[in-house]
């Protein structure tokens, strides 16, 4: 009889009584603990694990934070991944989010203690680096943005816009139903590739709520087309008293040298837009947000509707994105101004740390993409890591797990999108796959 594993597996609240779980559960929540505990006393009675060992075995499943998401080395060179939370937060929003994490002023004046505007600072920091604009506010998605504009500028009125601007953002979201959701009827002007300055005239009328330009983002139409640039479309509008609404999306608040043909929200501005709608997850490289920047009475009209208040951004939120304005550069714009030559040095310092382990590894050449909808038709060029194919799965499941990608039968970890001071553990991550196949 005392040979029956069972007989071994060591009792629960004997676990739960250990100093390490115990401290564990006073981090993790004692749910989670005892999850743990209860998988691996399984593990013990299938005799994977020694009785005297199932200790280091819960610590070894517990998670370091309480919630499921598990960090994640990028090296797909996608810079803004969707599926992988888009912008990498700066040290200086991170640090910014756990001082506002507790009780904080985002609606006091400590002054005079009553109550104060809220967000000013970030909104402050948003129209310092946007002079153009006269006023902004923040919500919590470009999606949102443009749903806040179509209710309270187009409900029950027609918004104009060019029919080949009704793109799809991705997940199976539509502009035109989104915009359709909100009450508002929709004016389609001009063809697929081609809509002139007289398209949006003649749909003007009684009924126009706005004129909206949708940045296209993620599709390029080439050939015979034909469209209308925001300066050409507001001196159209000139007295018309109809609102110009161009959502540029990525996220640029300033014209970029690396990507040129991105648009900018100052200069959309300066162009003659009277609101600019962008996203502050992208080039912008902070946390997930709606920006609308640019006439004061009209962010007024929005911020006095009622929709608003359902769609606004919470204290962490703002605090984030204040530090991201004000902060060191966020990693997104370092990873766009990479140096070339530096990124090929550091693939081929990795590359030579694991060569030097008996690992099939060289460095290569390889094209990076900004992702998130930004420039779909401008490369940036970089160097990466080129492995087997064979370690592409392994390094998705390991303990830090890192997202490559395979081409040409060969796993690729492109450096533009790791961070150089994760070039170790990049490496860290290769050779524990390699060992556990030895």
């Amino acid at each position: 009889m005392s040979a029956d594993p069972r007989r071994q597996v060591p009792r629960t609240d004997t676990l739960l009584a250990d100093p390490r779980l115990a401290a564990a559960a006073g981090r993790l929540g004692r749910a989670l603990v005892k999850d743990a505990v209860q998988r691996v006393q399984q593990r013990v009675r299938a005799g994977e694990v020694a009785p005297d060992a199932a200790v280091d075995a819960v610590l070894a499943e517990l998670p370091t934070t309480a919630s499921s998401l598990r960090p994640v080395l990028n090296a797909t060179g996608v810079l803004v991944h969707t599926n992988l939370g888009r912008a990498p937060l700066s040290d200086a929003a991170v640090a910014a989010i756990t001082a506002a994490a507790g009780t904080t002023d985002v609606e006091l004046d400590l002054g005079t203690g009553r109550r104060g505007p809220r967000g000013e600072a970030a909104l402050a920091a948003l129209l310092e680096a946007v002079p153009a604009a006269e006023a902004a506010i923040v919500v919590n998605n470009c999606a949102a943005a443009l749903a806040l504009v179509a209710t309270a500028l187009g409900q029950g009125r027609e918004l104009v816009l060019a029919r080949g601007e009704l793109v799809e953002i991705g997940d199976g979201f539509r502009i035109p139903e989104l915009l359709q959701s909100t009450g508002a009827r929709l004016r389609e002007v001009g063809t697929t590739n081609r809509v002139a300055v007289a398209d949006y005239r003649d749909a003007l009328g009684p009924d126009t709520g706005a004129v909206l330009k949708v940045h296209p983002s993620n599709f390029v139409v080439r050939g015979f087309t034909r469209s209308v640039d925001v300066a050409e479309l507001a001196a159209a509008l000139a007295g018309t008293g109809v609102p110009l609404v161009a959502d540029v999306g990525s996220g640029l608040l300033r014209p970029s040298a690396v990507l040129p043909e991105e648009p900018d929200t100052q200069t959309t501005l300066a162009d003659g837009a009277d609101l600019v709608l962008a996203s502050g997850d992208k080039l912008l490289g902070g946390p997930q947000a709606g920006l609308v920047l640019g006439r004061a009475d009209l962010v007024q009209r929005l911020r006095r509707h009622p929709l608003y208040r359902a769609l606004r951004v919470d204290k962490t939120t703002l605090a984030a994105l204040e530090a991201t304005m004000r902060g060191p550069r966020p990693p997104v714009q370092e990873m766009l101004a990479a140096d070339v030559e530096e990124l090929r040095a550091r693939a081929r310092a990795v590359a030579e740390r694991l060569a030097g382990a008996g690992i099939d590894a060289v460095a290569v050449d390889a094209e990076s993409r900004v992702g998130g909808g930004g420039a779909p038709e401008h490369p940036l060029p970089g160097a990466a890591v080129s492995l087997p194919p064979g370690f592409a799965e392994p390094l998705r499941l390991g303990n830090r797990p890192v997202v490559g990608y395979v081409e040409d039968d060969r796993t690729l970890l492109n450096l533009r999108s790791v961070p150089p001071s994760a070039d170790g553990d990049l490496a860290d991550a290769v050779l524990e796959v390699a060992a556990a196949w030895t």
